[in-house]
């Protein structure tokens, strides 16, 4: 006979409670008290009694997709679309919101233990530190708008995503082709390992190739404690960077949300838009297009990308076998915020 909820509670010293909280992803429990129930769960196989119950049904056609960053509008746009389409082939879907510092894989391992899943999309993440661990994901899953260097073995597994490094790269290329020497960026955090990386990589070799060199005062990056893409992030750290009176003519944010931020801070600041400091974001929200000035962004194909990420799902719950990945073009979308108003720059 398997392992009762009873059993876990008292292999781990605690009370029935705990552990049920812990399964459930409750705020109230201590970290590490939640950890090491986890760790002990999975040690045992131990299935709990609503899994129990569905491994009874024949089929739950239930997908599940995991999000970090529920309220960015990047992703709730993909969401939408992902609804669409996983409905249409009669498939059942819930959202699980992850906090900032929780681990995807162990996430994705709690829900095929909790629910009986027939495939998960990942929107984001880092599976870099987790090579080991992801075999363990035993349903076909796609990671969408984040890549890896191969695909995991022992896993049904694709990826749909742009190509950070390269698209990154090309806007920085265009802000130098547009006259600008001193080009600062709005970079992810010093141990980033995923996108931020790779958008800075861009940034770095766009210079390189335009004979121009990456000053470390240009280049801002963010608080280690505090990683969210986000406006209140753009906003204090291009105040951070005017502080240091470093000399620049153009910016580049990472990301939307973060030049957006960016903006309010240059326009307190009494700088002019273009005229002083053109800027440019990455992402392509809807928001950039309504901004005054309207701000030249990299936009990705999200619904494209969405769009791709499941219909790659469903083929693979079909065939039990991986696909390759997938990069898909961005487009350069050139606006006022570096031309005031002037065409400049014809997308290949």
């Amino acid at each position: 006979m398997g392992m009762t909820i009873k059993d876990i509670a008292k292999k781990c010293g605690v009370g029935v409670s705990t552990v049920s909280r812990a399964l459930n992803n409750h705020p109230d429990i201590n970290p590490e008290t939640k950890k090491m129930i986890l760790k002990t769960v999975e040690e045992s196989n131990f299935v709990p009694n609503n899994s129990a119950r569905n491994l009874k049904r024949t089929d739950s056609k239930s997908i599940a997709i995991l999000v970090k960053e529920i309220d960015n509008p990047f992703f709730a746009t993909m969401m939408r679309v992902m609804e669409k389409k996983i409905r249409r082939q009669k498939y059942s879907f819930f959202i699980q919101h992850m906090g900032k510092d929780q681990d995807e894989v162990d996430t994705a391992l709690e829900l095929i233990k909790e629910k009986k899943l027939r495939g998960i999309i990942f929107l984001g993440g880092d599976f870099r530190k987790n090579k080991e661990r992801i075999a363990k994901i035993k349903v076909p899953f796609v990671v969408s708008t984040a890549a890896f260097d191969k695909l995991p073995e022992k896993c049904i597994a694709s990826y749909v995503s742009i190509d950070d490094r390269a698209e990154s790269r090309k806007i920085v290329d265009y802000l130098c082709e547009t006259g600008h020497k001193k080009i600062a960026i709005l970079a992810s955090d010093k141990k980033d390992e995923n996108i931020g990386k790779l958008r800075l990589e861009g940034y770095r070799e766009a210079l390189k190739a335009h004979g121009l060199e990456a000053d470390e005062e240009r280049i801002c990056y963010l608080d280690e404690e505090d990683t969210t893409y986000s406006m209140e992030n753009g906003y204090r750290m291009m105040k951070k960077l005017l502080k240091k009176e470093t000399e620049f003519t153009a910016v580049f944010a990472i990301s939307d949300l973060m030049v957006i931020g960016a903006c309010k801070a240059l326009l307190e600041e009494g700088k002019r838009i273009p005229e002083d400091v053109a800027v440019a974001g990455f992402d392509g929200l809807d928001y950039t297009g309504f901004y005054q000035p309207a701000i030249t962004t990299m936009a990705q194909p999200v619904e494209e990308i969405a769009r791709q990420s499941v219909g790659i799902l469903f083929d693979m719950i079909e065939t039990k076998k991986s696909q390759e990945g997938k990069y898909l073009p961005a487009t350069l979308k050139e606006r006022e915020s570096t031309t005031g108003g002037r065409r400049t720059w014809k997308q290949d």
